[in-house]
Formats: structure tokens, C-alpha cells, sequence
């Protein structure tokens, strides 16, 4: 049975998890997604099988979230509980039978996130713990922290605009939608932070550009898999592959 933060889904198998859960947390700008895509290569190349998993993708209420979001129209408790049941729902018929086939699942955020918006909207850090108790353990979870104004820059370089959510409108910090931006995401900072802390996150600077980023999260991810032979050549591979497929591709989230 892998271990949880609290209670565990009821009639949860207790089975051996053989495979390994990896988590990517930070903003979007951060580099996740690109991270993810890049730390998913460089797995493969080595014989890991992966699977992907996020957030908004489960189908019980992903669509449904998306819709909530467009409207602007539901209370923040009402949000994080459609979250804590697509994460829910993936937890149960996604991320735990790929554990049991013994994949790697390449988590691109985690309840981490859920936990931090819920709390910046005023949430208490002891409700949103016990609403997302039922999370399994990650074997790592590593943290992109990039500053606000670089999280800015690819925003618009990458939307052309930035969106209202990650902008923290619905609070009502500011009119200033540039304004807002900074003091939500300086909020959300915070509050990583002090996760990071409480739940053990591995930092890496997500600051700089995506090969200098994927170098020091492949020495984080390495020791879960140990060193057989050929890996000097599949790394190798790996560094090669984000020139030649992508070209010189910005940092996202």
C-alpha cells in the first residue's frame, strides 16, 4: 500500500506499487510543461515506461471545471472541490493502476497547486490538507521557482495576454491586471514556499533556460533508478533531442 497524506481512498487496493511517482510543481512560466516533456524522453530512452498525468484531465469532472472557469461564476470552495474530485478520480483509475504496472507517472502539478490556490482564497492550510488527504506519497516532488517578472515576460511572450485566473482577478487584488498578476503570484510563492518546507519539495531555478533546468532535475531524478549501463549514451540522446525536435522552443508552463 503506498503511504498517504491521511485517509486513504476506501477500498483502495493494497497491493505493491512497484512504479515511481515523480511530481513537477511551480507556475505556469515556470518550465513544467516543457520539463515534463523533456524529463519523459530522457526516461523512455533509459526503458522507464511513462505516463503522464495533471490537472483538469479526469474525465468524471475535467470538462466540467473547464466550463465553471468560462462563467467566473463559482464560489473558491466550490472550486477546490471539483479539483480534490478530478484528482480524485485520476488518483483512483489512472496514477494508482499505473503505479501497480510499475510505470513512472510524470505528475505536471499535483495537489500541491490545488492546495496553494485554495489557500491564498482563503482556505486554512488545515482544510486543504485534510480535503486532499487521500493523495498518495510522491517519491519526489521537485519545485520550478521562477520569479514573478520572468513568469510575466513568457506569459506574454507566450499568450500575447495574461489570464485571468493565473492573475488572481477573482480575488480582487487590484483593477490592474499587470498588478494583480505580481501580488497573486507572490502569494502563491509564498505559500510554496512553506510547502516546500512542510512536504519536502527538491527547488530547482526555473529562471534559466529549459537545458540548464533539465540537467539538474535529471541528477534529482537519477538516484530513484540507480546507473545501468548505457546510460552515459541515453543522456547523451536526451540533450540532443530538445535541439533537433524543438530548435531553441522558450521555457512555458
Amino acid at each position: 500500500m503506498r503511504r498517504t497524506y491521511g485517509t486513504p481512498l476506501p477500498g483502495l487496493s493494497k497491493e505493491h506499487y512497484r512504479g515511481r511517482l515523480i511530481v513537477l510543481e511551480g507556475a505556469d512560466g515556470s518550465g513544467r510543461t516543457t520539463e515534463a516533456e523533456l524529463l519523459r524522453e530522457w526516461l523512455e530512452i533509459r526503458g522507464h515506461p511513462v505516463v503522464d498525468t495533471g490537472l483538469r484531465r479526469s474525465t468524471l469532472v475535467g470538462e466540467q471545471i473547464a466550463q465553471a472557469k468560462q462563467g467566473h461564476t463559482l464560489a473558491a470552495t466550490t472550486m477546490a472541490l471539483m479539483y480534490a474530485a478530478d484528482f480524485a478520480d485520476q488518483l483512483e483509475n489512472k496514477i494508482l493502476p499505473s503505479l501497480a504496472a510499475g510505470s513512472t507517472v510524470l505528475a505536471d502539478r499535483y495537489i500541491y497547486t490545488l492546495m496553494a490556490r485554495a489557500v491564498v482564497r482563503g482556505a486554512s492550510r488545515d482544510w486543504a490538507r485534510r480535503l486532499y488527504g487521500f493523495a498518495v506519497v510522491p517519491d519526489l516532488t521537485i519545485y520550478l521557482d521562477a520569479k514573478p517578472e520572468i513568469l510575466l515576460h513568457r506569459a506574454i511572450g507566450k499568450y500575447g495576454s495574461l489570464d485571468y485566473w493565473e492573475s488572481g482577478m477573482d480575488l480582487s487584488l487590484s483593477r490592474d491586471r499587470f498588478e494583480s498578476f505580481f501580488l497573486y503570484q507572490n502569494l502563491l510563492r509564498k505559500e510554496f514556499d512553506w510547502m516546500g518546507r512542510e512536504y519536502g519539495f527538491r527547488s530547482v531555478d526555473g529562471n534559466r533556460p529549459p537545458a540548464l533546468v533539465h540537467r539538474d532535475v535529471r541528477a534529482l531524478v537519477q538516484p530513484l533508478y540507480g546507473r545501468a549501463a548505457g546510460d552515459e549514451e541515453a543522456e547523451e540522446a536526451s540533450l540532443r533531442a530538445p535541439s533537433t525536435r524543438r530548435g531553441a522552443r522558450a521555457a512555458s508552463g
